[in-house]
């Protein structure tokens, strides 16, 4: 799943390509992915793209005061095309679930897809005239890369750490991969009790915050979007790495599964040498 810092670096990408360009026309290949029916999608042609801004994980294109914003969820992908054929795309083409065709100058050629693999779908694409229509933009906390941001009133809760830095409205942007990586970073287990960490801790967990989504951002921007996942990949110390060595300590990264996801930790770095138990059966993560 794309999280803020590769969000951030697609937003950037887009930003470069599409302001000032005219809308050409917005064609669906999946109807399910659409969440709203006003504005209809042909308003949006013939207007011009002013801005191209994220909030929290969603992708907010801004077309003279309409918006398509849009959320890529855990399959869902972007990918830019400079030349596309003239042939509208058809409902139900495979991964295809929206084309985004662009006039940059040289007429309607240019423009983005947005795609999503498998079958469980949770692409979703809203058109708005305000963008706090959308319910999840409407409900995202702070940005943690905002300034002024202050984790410290946002933790006197009494719920799991990994779960509170994951609930976007507690924290908007971070999710499965960067919460284990800033847990790992500020030597946290993941099930340790928010409201109950000391003052270290709480130090400890906000400079991790800070420090590793911005050096993620950093090197997520100016990469193609086709590179973006697998550098995402080789970027993570934890995360997606059980029974690789740790990269501070050298001890062995573990694992929690749950039904449909799952977390990966150090046991020496974050929880003195213990091995968590597995919660398949949890709402945890979901």
């Amino acid at each position: 799943m794309p999280e803020m810092p590769e969000v951030d670096a697609l937003v950037a990408h887009l930003r470069e390509r599409c302001v000032g360009a005219v809308v050409a026309g917005i064609e669906l290949g999946s109807f399910s992915v659409l969440k709203t029916v006003d504005p209809p999608l042909d308003s949006f042609a013939g207007l011009s793209v002013t801005d191209v801004r994220r909030h929290g994980k969603f992708i907010d294109l801004d077309v003279d005061g309409l918006h398509l914003v849009f959320h890529l969820a855990k399959a869902g992908w972007l990918r830019w095309s400079d030349r596309f054929s003239p042939a509208r795309i058809k409902m139900g083409n495979g991964p295809l679930a929206l084309r985004v065709r662009l006039d940059t100058g040289d007429g309607p050629t240019a423009g983005f897809d947005l795609t999503e693999a498998g079958t469980r779908k949770g692409l979703a694409v809203y058109a708005v005239r305000d963008v706090a229509e959308v319910p999840g933009v409407a409900a995202l906390g702070p940005d943690p890369l905002a300034d002024g941001f202050d984790l410290r009133p946002l933790l006197a809760r009494r719920m799991q750490v990994k779960r509170l830095l994951r609930d976007q409205k507690i924290v908007a942007g971070i999710g499965n991969a960067y919460s284990d990586e800033i847990l790992h970073a500020a030597r946290l287990s993941p099930f340790a009790i928010a409201e109950n960490l000391d003052e270290d801790q709480v130090a400890a967990l906000a400079a991790a915050v800070r420090d590793v989504l911005s050096a993620a951002v950093s090197e997520a921007h100016g990469k193609p979007a086709a590179e973006l996942k697998d550098d995402k990949r080789t970027r993570m110390r934890v995360h997606g790495r059980t029974g690789q060595p740790c990269p501070v300590c050298g001890d062995t990264v573990a694992e929690v599964a749950f039904s449909d996801s799952s977390l990966q930790y150090c046991p020496t770095c974050q929880t003195g040498g213990a091995r968590l138990k597995d919660r398949s059966t949890s709402k945890f993560l979901k």
